[in-house]
């Protein structure tokens, strides 16, 4: 029996963005972000339930600040007292795995996924792919900052405002510019 294009997604095969099951999943996590990005500021408890409807994993004392956009949603894992400030996007058509004691300065983008390319495959056949995003515990990612499908951000590691992260970042480093490279070990 052929595989489904969601298991193809979550292989990080090439799929087909647009099939019917998942343009539904996106339509449904669309509707708990719009719930979501609508809380008022003093309902915690509300915000940290809808998350945890919305993700695959939520640590307590995390928070995410409105606006906050992904397309699925189940593919993230929050750690806890996490804090992603306002207008990120998380695009997680592969898992997206952020530690403990993660600060996330605004509009940050996680991109999981990405497009092949050859022309025929992207824009005719309009198929896809995804590779997972971890990032480690005790990170702080500067605002603005976008990190590349695959890439994986070590223990410690600070990411610097603007920065297009493209390849692993080892533990306990400072990361700047674009693509972004290695300044100094900050252990």
């Amino acid at each position: 029996m052929p595989r489904s294009n969601k298991q193809k997604m979550l292989a990080g095969e090439l799929y087909f963005a647009s099939d019917p099951e998942l343009l539904g999943e996106r339509r449904a996590a669309q509707r708990l972000l719009a719930r979501y990005n609508m809380t008022d500021a003093d309902d915690q408890p509300g915000r940290l339930a809808l998350l945890r409807q919305l993700f695959c994993a939520v640590g307590d004392g995390a928070d995410i600040l409105p606006r906050f956009h992904c397309d699925y949603g189940y593919n993230i894992r929050v750690g806890r007292n996490c804090f992603i400030n306002y207008n990120c996007v998380f695009l997680d058509c592969a898992p997206i795995e952020i530690g403990d004691d993660l600060q996330m300065a605004p509009a940050v983008q996680l991109y999981a996924a990405y497009h092949p390319l050859d022309r025929q495959t992207r824009v005719v056949d309009a198929l896809e792919y995804a590779k997972p995003i971890r990032i480690g515990s005790g990170v702080w990612i500067g605002g603005g900052a976008i990190v590349l499908p695959g890439v994986t951000i070590g223990d410690g590691a600070v990411i610097g405002a603007g920065s297009v992260v493209s390849r692993d970042v080892p533990p306990d480093t400072l990361v700047l510019g674009n693509p972004a490279r290695v300044v100094r070990s900050i252990a």
